[in-house]
């Protein structure tokens, strides 16, 4: 009996022996799991990225991969670049990133992946400057069909001009979206465009007054996120316009909803930001779990995956997926459709 009971100590003692190995194996695997970067342009004072945060944060746990976020404070794209450079030197499995100036950030996407990064750009810039700095996928909005879809029904209601506030016009592709609006209506989009010079809320509130002032023939306000559109709201408000300008606005947040359902705003052009931020991770994600490129199989990986689906159904969000490409966007959130959405509103919407 004695000699059973030390062979049985001997047997449990490897057992736990064997046992603490491998699970000092498994942690030092999770430890060095997949890391991933996602690379915006946003400034910390744009609210609008939020959502996007809260995709990265919720694909990140959705497969098991760990994602940083990086932007430059005050939106210098400058700064920006140096990130994307930064980002490839740290060898991150996978880097994501907005196209805000092709001419400016060109360089350092190419630096990713010369380096074998995988490359995932999203939201600002077109799907042929994706493909020319070799990102594997574009994620976004096209701009000008988002900006012409939103046109072709204020022409619908028989508007004839407007203005376009742009608060972040050092953003090229901001102008494609007032393009496509000003090009529906037939009018010049660059006569149409104000210019914010930022997303200070008194200096845009002040500018669009003056220019309502200046042009009392204007029939209608875009307005390109809520940065611009509640100061927006708030001086045709106050020049007792509301109501009678015919408004809409790109994104979503509680101001825009709650306009909407007053009927002062028409409609907001929603690009679903959550789909830019998770997306990503979850494509490089499923590529170097699976040690696969073929972006087939990984969209119908992903497409299968019970935990996105389940983010999409909750949500109430649908991709657009294309042969390489994938459309985050546009969507039109109306009275008909806002009760839907504006639960998750600066959220996960």
């Amino acid at each position: 009996m004695q000699g059973f009971k030390r062979r049985t100590v001997v047997v449990t003692a490897m057992r736990c022996a064997v046992a603490l190995a491998m699970g000092l194996a498994a942690a030092g695997s999770q430890a060095a799991g997949e890391k991933f970067v996602l690379v915006s342009h946003a400034p910390d004072s744009d609210s609008w990225w939020n959502t996007i945060k809260n995709a990265v944060k919720q694909a990140g746990e959705d497969f098991n991969v760990t994602v940083d976020y990086r932007n430059p404070p005050n939106g210098d794209l400058a700064d920006m670049s140096r990130l994307i450079e930064q980002a490839a030197a740290r060898n991150y499995d996978g880097v994501v990133a907005s196209i805000a100036d092709f001419s400016v950030l060109q360089k350092p996407l190419a630096l990713v992946v010369a380096k074998k990064i995988p490359l995932v750009t999203i939201n600002s810039g077109t799907l042929q400057q994706s493909e020319q700095v070799g990102a594997l996928m574009h994620v976004g909005q096209p701009e000008y069909d988002a900006g012409m879809g939103a046109g072709a029904k204020a022409k619908a209601a028989g508007i004839k001009s407007f203005v376009c506030v742009n608060h972040y016009a050092t953003n090229p592709s901001s102008f494609e979206r007032c393009r496509g609006f000003a090009d529906a209506l037939g009018v010049d989009y660059k006569a149409a465009t104000l210019d914010t010079n930022g997303i200070d809320p008194s200096v845009i509130e002040s500018k669009v007054s003056a220019y309502l002032r200046t042009n009392p023939g204007t029939q209608a306000v875009l307005a390109l996120g809520p940065d611009s559109a509640v100061p927006a709201l708030r001086a045709v408000e106050k020049m007792g316009l509301k109501g009678k300008l015919w408004f809409a606005t790109f994104d979503l947040s509680e101001d825009i909803s709650k306009g909407i359902k007053d009927g002062s705003i028409k409609f907001a052009i929603d690009q679903q930001p959550y789909l830019q931020g998770y997306i990503p991770i979850a494509v490089m994600a499923i590529m170097k779990q699976d040690k696969t490129t073929d972006l087939a199989k990984v969209k119908a990986k992903l497409m299968a995956n019970p935990k996105f689906q389940a983010r999409l159904a909750e949500y109430g969000l649908t991709p657009s997926y294309g042969v390489r490409h994938i459309g985050s966007g546009p969507g039109y959130v109306t009275r008909d459709n806002i009760a839907k959405v504006e639960k998750y509103a600066g959220q996960y919407r």
